[in-house]
C-alpha cells in the first residue's frame, strides 16, 4: 500500500483526496520508485479540472518527481535498485511511490538534490526544448517571456541570458519584476498596468522580438503577435489564462509572415535518446551555475489542496514541491 492523491471527479482543488492505494509489482520494462520530492505544475491543474482529459477516473495527478529505485521488473537494464532518478510528464507522481516505465527515468547527478530535481524536470526540460530546439536562441536575439517570474519563466530568463539573448519579461507585480530581473530579464513589463505590445516596441526601438514564449494563452493573444518581427516565431506552450481560441491564420501573414507553434514536452522527449540528451543539457546548465532552479517552497503531500489554490490564484513564484 502507498499513500497517494486521488481524483474521482474533475473540479476544483477540493476534489483531491489522500487515499491508501495498492501498488502492483513492476512489470517488464518497469520499475518501482519511492518518491522523495514531487513537482507541482500548472498542467496538474489542467488534469484535475478536466481541461486535459485523464485516461480514466479515478487518477493520481502529478507529472514529475525524483526519488530512488526500490524494485525492478524484468528486462530493465538502464537502472538498478538504489539509483537516484527523476522523471517528468507521466501522470501518477502525487504519491509516496509509483510504478513507471524505466525508459522514462533519468539518473540524477550527485550534485542535484531530490527537491531540486523535482522542481526542475518538467519546467527545465520544457525550457530546454523551447530554447534549444523549438527556436534555437543565439547571441544577439531578443526574446519575450510571458509570466517571467513563474517556474518555467525564471528558468527561461536565466538560460536565455546565458545563451547571449536580451530578455524582456512580462510580470504581474513589482515583486515579480524583481525576481525576473534577478533571473536575467533586462526589461520587465507590468502587463496589468501597461500595454505590453506597445512597451516591447518602445524597448526594442521598433525592432521587436525574434521569438515570444507564451505560457499564458488567452489573455496575451493576439497582442503577442504584435511583439514579433517579420519571420519571427510565436511559441504557445501553455494556457494559464485559458486556451487560445481558433484564429485566422491570415493573422500570421498580416503581422509579418510569422511562424506559430504549439509544442509539447511529450513530443520532444518521446524518444528515450532525446530525453537523455535533453536531461544532460539541463543538468549541465544547472551544475555549471548558469541556471539556478527557483525552488520557492516545499509542503507536505497532505497540503496539496491548499497548494493548488495558491497556484491557481497566481500567488506562487518559481517552483513548489510536495514532500510525501
Amino acid at each position: 500500500m502507498t499513500k497517494a492523491v486521488r481524483v474521482h471527479e474533475v473540479g476544483g482543488p477540493e476534489v483531491m483526496r489522500i487515499e491508501e492505494i495498492e501498488l502492483g509489482s513492476p512489470g517488464r520494462g518497469e520499475v518501482l520508485v519511492r518518491n522523495h520530492a514531487i513537482g507541482v505544475n500548472f498542467i496538474d491543474v489542467y488534469f484535475r479540472s478536466g481541461v486535459y482529459a485523464a485516461p480514466s477516473l479515478p487518477f493520481t495527478p502529478g507529472n514529475e518527481a525524483a526519488g530512488e529505485v526500490i524494485a525492478l521488473g524484468k528486462g530493465v537494464k538502464d537502472v538498478k535498485v538504489g539509483d537516484r532518478v527523476a522523471y517528468a510528464e507521466r501522470l501518477g507522481a502525487y504519491a509516496e511511490a509509483r510504478v513507471i516505465g524505466a525508459d522514462r527515468l533519468v539518473k540524477l547527478p550527485k550534485s542535484i538534490s531530490f527537491e531540486t530535481a523535482a522542481a526542475m524536470m518538467l519546467k527545465g526540460l520544457t525550457a530546454q526544448y523551447l530554447l534549444r530546439r523549438t527556436f534555437k536562441v543565439k547571441p544577439g536575439d531578443t526574446i519575450l517571456v510571458h509570466a517571467a517570474a513563474g517556474g518555467v519563466g525564471l528558468i527561461l530568463c536565466q538560460w536565455a541570458r546565458a545563451l547571449g539573448a536580451t530578455v524582456i519579461g512580462t510580470v504581474g507585480s513589482p515583486e515579480k519584476a524583481k525576481l525576473a530581473k534577478k533571473a536575467g530579464a533586462k526589461h520587465t513589463i507590468l502587463y496589468r498596468e501597461e500595454d505590453f505590445a506597445a512597451r516591447v516596441k518602445e524597448i526594442t526601438k521598433g525592432q521587436l522580438c525574434d521569438v515570444v514564449y507564451d505560457g499564458v494563452g488567452k489573455a496575451t493573444f493576439p497582442a503577442s503577435l504584435d511583439c514579433i518581427r517579420p519571420l519571427g516565431m510565436f511559441v504557445s506552450f501553455g494556457s494559464a489564462s485559458g486556451q487560445i481560441e481558433a484564429f485566422n491564420l491570415g493573422l500570421l501573414s498580416s503581422k509579418g509572415s510569422l511562424f506559430a507553434t504549439r509544442p509539447s514536452l511529450h513530443t520532444y522527449a518521446e524518444k528515450r535518446e532525446d530525453l537523455k540528451k535533453m536531461a544532460r543539457d539541463l543538468f549541465r546548465a544547472v551544475s555549471s551555475g548558469a541556471v539556478e532552479i527557483p525552488l520557492r517552497a516545499a509542503f507536505p503531500l497532505d497540503e496539496v489542496v491548499n497548494v493548488h489554490r495558491a497556484l491557481e490564484g497566481r500567488e506562487t513564484t518559481g517552483a513548489t514541491v510536495l514532500i510525501p
